[in-house]
């Protein structure tokens, strides 16, 4: 007992102290953790026999990660991202692992073994990838949102990944191991004993029953829990879920990540969804973190002193491998400047599941322990140059900029700034022009420029969220203000910095959302127009009008619905948080629900009165002193 309370304190202070530096230095946690087991492995030698044990005891933290990996997917989501996910995600992950394997076999490696190495390293660092990308502010860009895709992809195929990795081993190895693994369980031994298509039944039973189980057993399991008012109670079913299914999984000789993750999939439409999460997510983190520790403290940097040469050559070989295929990728699919360079950078180090794949691959007995050791080095130390391959693609961003067209120098103002004519700005600038008003037009897609030039409409490149092209716009001096560019946060800083410089300036935004529109209110903007809402009214009036209605009587309906709604966001947006998802808002569940139901009430009673009476009813004219929000 003594010498476990010792070692457990080791470990903590180990985190506590390498986790926050290593941070602070923008390296991310996962790196933090490495660092810590290198200082009780490698550097100082304070790791002793209970290695081992620990690493198994850590290893169920991937499990939980696999679980909230899966509560994230939600099916109908996926299906909307299938293209990226199977194009761009689908390619980069066959096309790395079969160049890696052809590589190995090249080298003279067996083909289980190279084909294992393939699914390593064909995977990237999700946990710091998706960390550099947030804390940059590059999530939102077209490089920022490939490489998610790619990464969801990646994580998702680590579970074929391990449910077909045993069947590289060879027989005599695949044997051993489970022999081992009959020995531990007596369920597991009678398992095996079973014919062939009795397992196979016995398998797709179980997977059967955890989606089975999934779906109609844990809410009726969370409702009752509920009764007792006890957070302890919520968080012991949290783990009973993951726990329970890791172990049927394991009897049946599957992966437990495999159930776990299918798990979530299943939960991910429930309303227990985030209450799962919370309740997981410590212990998922606390033992992911000691998992990557005991990786740390686990390689051996002999090698490097050994074979120095080798160990670097590989590891830049895996990245400039990458990189390469990475950028073929972006290529391919329409990714451009810095998006591309942002893209091909930012994924081209191997990533944690490597680890988790190694693990698993040395306990089947597919990789030797001298190149599961040389693996795991590679991996560490490719995720290690990550920042530095961020560090490089800012240094290229800086002198592609440097390179980049100059905004064009404005020669005339008129009393209406455009900012942004894509498709929308594009009908707002020639319904003004036709009209017979100046109107100064800024974009920095300087092709859409060009374009409208052959047109012979009058536009100027450059970005329009910069304050001296807006001053140099005659933003002084403009009596309207419209912004309608593509980018939500860059609509939402150029309204809010032109009601800065301009309190008097009329400005009128589109909002993609209602949730935009929110932000857009309180950045001040007098007009704001959801971008979808008048076409989606009007192909309501079409049906209206193609189920009995009249053509007054559905216009009447749709002026209604227009000013009732119009109104019900002003009111939504009093309750609405900032940075607090709206189905974590209660005042805003509960208001919404009471105006849907006004809403609805004074729908029906114009209806029924209108079918009484055919009069029209003077409309009420919009309150001056409020913000417009058609949405």
């Amino acid at each position: 007992m003594e010498s476990f309370l010792i070692y457990a304190s080791l470990y903590l202070f180990a985190m506590v102290v390498a986790v926050p530096l290593a941070s602070r230095m923008g390296l991310g946690s996962v790196l933090g953790y490495l660092l810590a087991g290198l200082l009780i492995g490698p550097i100082f030698g304070l790791a002793g026999s209970e290695m081992t044990d620990l690493q198994h005891f850590a290893e169920f933290g991937v499990v939980m990660m696999l679980f909230l990996i899966g509560l994230e997917l939600n099916p109908r989501g996926l299906w909307e991202m299938r293209h990226k996910l199977l194009g761009l995600g689908g390619l980069q992950v066959l096309l790395t692992l079969g160049a890696v394997a052809g590589l190995m076999l090249a080298l003279g490696q067996p083909m289980q073994i190279s084909l294992a190495l393939g699914m390593i390293f064909a995977l990237s660092s999700t946990a710091i990838v998706l960390q550099t990308l947030d804390e940059k502010k590059l999530m939102r860009t077209a490089g920022g949102r490939s490489a998610f895709s790619v990464l969801l992809m990646q994580d998702i195929a680590v579970i074929p990944m391990l449910a077909l990795m045993p069947l590289l081993a060879r027989p005599g190895a695949r044997a051993l191991a489970e022999a081992e693994r009959t020995a531990e369980s007596p369920v597991a031994h009678l398992i095996d004993s079973l014919p062939g298509w009795q397992i196979t039944l016995v398998t797709l039973g179980a997977v059967a029953v955890t989606i089975i189980a999934g779906h109609f057993l844990v809410r009726p399991l969370f409702r009752f829990v509920h009764g007792a008012k006890l957070r302890e109670v919520n968080t012991a079913v949290a783990l009973f879920i993951v726990v329970g299914i890791a172990a049927l999984m394991n009897l049946v000789g599957l992966s437990p990540a495999l159930g776990t993750f299918l798990a979530g999939v299943v939960l991910a439409d429930s309303e227990f969804k985030h209450e799962l999460e919370s309740d997981i997510a410590p212990f998922k983190g606390l033992l992911m973190g000691l998992f990557f520790i005991t990786v740390g403290a686990g390689i051996s940097f002999d090698l490097i002193v050994q074979e120095p040469l080798q160990m670097i050559g590989l590891v830049l070989g895996l990245v400039a491998l990458k990189a390469a295929i990475l950028a073929a990728l972006a290529q391919v699919f329409g990714l451009r400047g810095h998006d591309r360079s942002l893209f091909t950078l930012g994924l081209a180090q191997a990533g944690e599941f490597g680890f988790v794949l190694i693990a698993f691959a040395v306990s089947q007995r597919i990789l030797p322990q001298l190149v599961a050791e040389k693996a795991l080095l590679v991996v560490a130390l490719s995720m290690l140059i990550t920042p530095f391959l961020f560090i490089l693609n800012d240094l290229l961003s800086r002198y592609r900029k440097s390179e980049a067209p100059t905004a064009d120098t404005i020669d005339a103002q008129g009393p209406i700034i455009i900012a942004g004519v894509g498709r929308f700005g594009q009908v707002v600038n020639r319904l003004v022009t036709m009209s017979g008003f100046k109107t100064t037009v800024l974009d920095a897609d300087l092709k859409t420029i060009q374009l409208m030039r052959k047109f012979g409409f009058k536009g100027y490149y450059g970005d329009p969220t910069r304050p001296d092209l807006l001053a140099a716009a005659g933003l002084a001096k403009a009596r309207v203000l419209m912004v309608a560019l593509d980018d939500k946060n860059a609509t939402t800083r150029l309204v809010a910095y032109a009601r800065r410089e301009r309190p008097d300036l009329h400005i009128i935004a589109r909002a993609r959302d209602r949730i935009h529109v929110f932000d857009l209110y309180r950045a001040g903007a007098n007009d704001i127009v959801r971008e979808m809402f008048d076409a989606s009214l009007r192909a309501g009036r079409y049906v209206l009008e193609n189920v009995g209605l009249s053509e007054f009587e559905a216009a009447e309906l749709e002026k209604l619905f227009f000013k009732l709604d119009r109104a019900a966001v002003r009111d939504l947006a009093q309750v609405w948080k900032p940075g607090v998802p709206i189905e974590q808002n209660p005042d805003y569940i509960a208001r919404t629900r009471e105006l849907n139901t006004e809403l609805e009430t004074t729908m029906m009673q114009r209806f029924a009165k209108r079918t009484d009476t055919p009069a029209a009813p003077p409309a009420a004219k919009p309150d001056p002193a409020q913000p417009e929000a058609d949405a």
